[in-house]
């Protein structure tokens, strides 16, 4: 893998560069004619501003992968899917579209890398003693799995720089195992890494609190159905390589993701409970719930990207114990941070009833 580098090393700075230079230009282009977000009772930002960074993220990925890298083994196929999430997400970003549209786009994508490509989750290495899944099965569970992770990069795109933050250590911990272990088979997805990772780095530098631009569903909906993919890949070189986790690569990737994994849960838990719809917006998402503890915006980007990192270590470092113990080790972290976000939710909840109280009271005397 070491005649990789330097491509590697060009893919990354290219992406990056064209990224850099974009956002500007897309800035004033959509102050121009006027494509701004407006601020409503669910954001947290209090100005107009542009929602289209993903396009200069999208500009720096494809250019970089297209010229640097190797289309095999689904890479092409996945640039496909990319382009038709890209337009979806631009649709969504100028105009707005239904909940049942992009899901029907992605469902579109999804097919593309799965029949084409063959991109499939086909084993759950002895998950609750299940081994090599009948197709049906696999096409069905893998489905579920990127439209899964790509709306769950979606819901944590609540901040300035949370997302592309939380993607970027992702992207960093699959690009390097598939640099060190990819071999022939999947040596070329730590590309498809590396140039999402280079038009990130570009789209940050602006995106950081007091942001003059967002991601936007144009590039949430395509880096989701990237890290989905890259997850996939990892877990199936993990079964057909043995590197470098072996049958505990499923529980490993569920670790690199759970940042954005456990919020999506925790979320539509919440609501279902309380009887909505899991797609009913609210402000009930992890970095809300730190917001109002009093955290600054970009000290929760910075404890939830160093949360993710600490799992992501955690998993890597305890991966010989096997699935079922790291899935139940996260299964009762995820617990244990569900409560305590629930108890300080109720405490401020108090705390705000007995200000407001209080403020009646001094008001009537």
């Amino acid at each position: 893998m070491n005649s990789f580098a330097i491509p590697l090393s060009l893919a990354w700075m290219w992406a990056m560069l064209v990224s850099l230079f974009a956002v500007p230009s897309i800035i004033y282009i959509a102050h121009l004619k006027n494509m701004l977000d407006t601020p409503n009772g669910r954001t947290v930002h209090q100005s107009l501003t542009p929602r289209l960074g993903g396009v200069a993220v999208f500009a720096g990925f494809m250019s970089a992968l297209t010229i640097f890298a190797p289309l095999q083994n689904g890479v092409k196929e996945l640039l496909a899917g990319c382009i038709i999430l890209f337009f979806v997400g631009l649709k969504d970003d100028l105009v707005g579209m239904s909940v049942a549209k992009k899901f029907v786009g992605q469902l579109l994508a999804t097919g593309i890398v799965m029949i084409m490509a063959d991109v499939r989750i086909t084993s759950f290495q002895g998950i609750l003693g299940v081994g090599t899944l009948p197709i049906g099965i696999s096409y069905a569970f893998t489905l579920g799995v990127i439209v899964g992770i790509t709306n769950a990069i979606n819901l944590i795109d609540g901040l300035d720089g949370l997302a592309g933050t939380i993607v970027l250590i992702i992207c960093g911990t699959f690009g390097y195992y598939f640099y060190v272990y990819g071999g022939p088979g999947y040596g070329n997805y730590a590309f498809v890494a590396v140039c999402l990772i280079g038009g990130l780095l570009g789209f940050l530098r602006y995106n950081f609190h007091r942001a003059p631009i967002f991601m936007g569903d144009t590039g949430s909906l395509v880096c989701g159905f990237i890290v989905s993919v890259l997850a996939i890949q990892f877990i199936e070189m993990g079964l057909r390589v043995g590197q470098p986790f072996a049958s505990s690569s499923p529980s490993v990737a569920v670790g690199i993701l759970f940042v954005p994994l456990f919020d999506t849960l925790r979320v539509f838990s919440v609501r279902m409970l309380a009887g909505r719809s899991p797609f009913s917006p609210d402000k009930n998402h992890i970095h809300h719930r730190i917001l109002a503890m009093g955290f600054q915006q970009i000290s929760t980007v910075l404890l939830l990207g160093l949360l993710n990192l600490l799992v992501t270590l955690f998993v890597i470092r305890f991966a010989a114990i096997g699935n079922t113990l790291l899935i139940g080790a996260l299964a009762g972290f995820s617990a244990l941070l569900s409560i305590f976000l629930g108890v300080s939710q109720s405490r401020i909840s108090r705390r705000q009833l007995l200000a407001s109280k209080a403020l009646v009271t001094e008001t009537t005397n």
